[in-house]
């Protein structure tokens, strides 16, 4: 199995995407562990603007209570559900 060397663009997604929010890692450090780096640029672009959102939209977000404008955010919040229920 070959490691991919994040880019340092890469690396600066990663560092941002540690929340802090218990509820949001649960889903997120998952997906940036296993799948971030061989996702494809499409899915990248869509995980970046996934983290512009502040902390209690993505929250709500990924309880149901509301839907992200972005279908593409929303496509990879529910990959990201899926993912870690099927790791449970």
């Amino acid at each position: 199995m070959t490691t991919t060397e994040p880019t340092l663009e890469q690396r600066r997604v990663i560092y941002q995407a540690r929340r802090g929010l218990k509820e949001l890692d649960y889903y997120i450090d998952p997906y940036v562990k296993a799948h971030y780096l061989t996702a494809d640029a499409n899915e990248q672009a869509a995980f970046v603007r996934l983290l512009a959102y502040e902390d209690p939209d993505l929250l709500l977000f990924f309880l149901g209570q509301a839907k992200p404008d972005d279908e593409a955010v929303f496509a990879l919040i529910e990959k990201m559900k899926r993912l870690k229920f099927a790791n449970a």
